[in-house]
């Protein structure tokens, strides 16, 4: 059975060719490696995962290296991970849409967490220059795939996930990359917290211009973070921790009763009620499955630390919060500029619409506006000529 390849979309408009040489040298030296393990006895399948790989070419790219790779192999899996939706807290990238905050090279974070997250990709090899990595490939279903949003996730993800939350508390800071310099100290959530809502503030005021007349139309206030950030002198402080931080369908893996996790770019280490808020917000559990993953966040987080379970549940109602502001703003963005390109099919579009009417509606209620947008008036809106 062959991988299915990954892409994620690109939202920048302007983007440069794949620099195609330095990747094909670099299959063709992780094929020589494979061969030479498989000659030693070694069985176990790879994955070749592109990081920072954005641009026009890559699925020519995509096809031309599962022509290079010998017959009867398994098809190399690319993840051509555009850094245009991330913030690399020391090496900011020009002209890129940030979304996301990231402070670690996520091989570094794949090899620290070996010893204690039985289930994540194992590291084989990494390289900058080219930026690839080679994983251990993991066999079985995303998520997703198995119980899309809305449906209910399978017996053991749960439970595993609440696993995953008490192995996160055992990785030891010293283990994992540097911190960037002046990130908060330990127990400082508010400080913690502001690192989150300013890439979120820079989403909002680099895209003023261009989407400041949809926002309005939207029913944003003209301030939308005054009620979080006042909300943010408001948590408790409690020990950090690694955090994945991006815990969602599409980054889980499910095969036979385990579950797998991938995707360790967003990984910080800060407050732990951040990932379980983060991870509620994303996959959308039904709502006894909900309760059911807050009970299995607080059991690991208390077994760790019983610091960590302090007023908890006021902290994740805010930190929630957060993340809805942040939806709506981020993907009202994302959505209406792939609406607008005109590329997708017409049932895509629907599907973004859907979700973006919903994000809209969760965000105003945390602003308390009263305002309901309605989906027609949405796709109206979206589409509407700047």
């Amino acid at each position: 059975m062959a991988i299915r390849p990954r892409f994620r979309r690109v939202a920048a408009l302007q983007r440069e060719f794949v620099d195609r040489e330095p990747l094909l040298r670099a299959f063709g030296e992780e094929i020589d490696l494979v061969r030479s393990a498989l000659a030693e006895g070694a069985s176990a399948p790879r994955v070749l995962n592109l990081t920072g790989v954005g641009g026009i070419g890559k699925s020519r790219l995509l096809r031309e290296l599962r022509v290079r790779a010998p017959e009867g192999w398994r098809a190399a899996a690319l993840d051509l991970q555009v850094p245009a939706m991330r913030q690399q807290e020391d090496a900011p990238i020009p002209g890129a849409d940030t979304m996301d905050l990231t402070i670690w090279p996520e091989a570094g974070v794949v090899q620290a967490i070996n010893p204690f997250v039985p289930r994540a990709p194992r590291l084989i090899r990494a390289s900058t220059d080219p930026a690839y990595q080679v994983v251990e490939f993991i066999n079985g279903d995303v998520l997703d795939g198995v119980a899309p949003r809305g449906k209910r996730v399978p017996d053991h993800v749960i439970g595993d996930v609440g696993d995953l939350f008490r192995q996160l508390g055992q990785v030891p800071l010293q283990l994992l990359p540097a911190l960037p310099a002046n990130w908060p100290a330990d127990g400082d959530t508010p400080a913690f917290a502001h690192r989150l809502s300013d890439v979120t503030e820079g989403v909002h005021t680099r895209f003023r211009d261009e989407f400041g007349e949809l926002f309005t139309a939207l029913g944003f206030p003209a301030d939308p973070f005054e009620a979080i950030l006042e909300r943010w002198q408001t948590l408790s402080p409690r020990p950090f921790r690694l955090l994945h931080t991006d815990i969602h369908r599409k980054n889980m893996i499910v095969d036979v009763d385990l579950t797998y996790f991938l995707d360790w770019e967003l990984a910080l280490w800060g407050d732990p009620v951040y990932d379980l808020a983060v991870h509620l917000h994303k996959i959308a559990y039904q709502p006894d499955e909900e309760d059911a993953a807050r009970a299995a966040w607080h059991a690991a987080a208390h077994a760790v630390s019983t610091e960590a379970t302090l007023r908890w549940t006021d902290d994740l109602a805010t930190y929630r919060a957060h993340e809805r502001v942040k939806s709506a703003i981020v993907d009202t963005v994302r959505y209406t500029k792939l609406i607008r390109a005109g590329t997708q099919s017409p049932s895509a579009d629907a599907a973004l619409l859907d979700k973006l009417t919903a994000k809209l509606h969760a965000a105003h209620t945390v602003w308390r506006t009263g305002h309901h947008p309605d989906r027609q008036t949405v796709e109206h809106l979206v589409r509407r000529p700047r």
